[in-house]
């Protein structure tokens, strides 16, 4: 992989029940052993992949906030990298103290779109999936949203796929005929 670390808020910084800090890179799970007490003192990274994990997260001494926190380890992650979710109380301070932390133990703080890009560079999504990611996070209304959801599935690129083909093999039969 070779990656540094990137770190960010990924739900709206408002407050509500639940907030979730992303966290993806080579150094994903080792800094979130650093921060993460789980309730059964194992280490994350003992654990396998796409599993979820209950304890605390703290900063030295002093605990921030009781979380689940989410593993899935690459390539079988959106960024196809090792990525950590922070599962936590959707306060707004919580998260920005969450995030301060993970940036303390080593990651950096992710620009906009920095995932996505990451996701689209390690052939996790195509150039049209990550393009339609803001079209489905902008859409205004259900038509908007399915055909978004449709292009981010794929779908626009299978077409595209499909016509290539087509178009190949009747060049191919033309060139017989004539």
């Amino acid at each position: 992989m070779g990656t540094d670390t990137i770190a960010a808020i990924a739900t709206a910084m408002t407050s509500s029940g639940i907030g979730i800090v992303r966290i993806s890179g080579d150094e994903a799970v080792s800094i979130t052993d650093r921060i993460f007490e789980m309730k059964n003192q194992k280490k994350l990274e003992d654990m396998p992949t796409h599993t979820i994990h209950y304890g605390h997260i703290h900063d030295g001494d002093e605990v921030i906030d009781e979380v689940m926190v989410v593993l899935m380890r690459g390539p079988k992650s959106y960024t196809r990298e090792d990525t950590v979710e922070i599962d936590c109380h959707g306060g707004v301070y919580v998260m920005k103290r969450i995030l301060e932390t993970v940036i303390k133990y080593g990651a950096r703080p992710a620009e906009p779109g920095e995932f996505t890009k990451r996701a689209f560079l390690n052939g996790r999504i195509d150039l049209s999936q990550a393009e339609s990611v803001i079209d489905v996070i902008n859409s205004k209304n259900e038509f908007a949203l399915k055909s978004s959801l449709s292009q981010l599935s794929g779908s626009v690129y299978k077409k595209k796929l499909k016509k290539s083909a087509e178009m190949f093999y009747m060049r191919l039969h033309l060139s017989k005929v004539h």
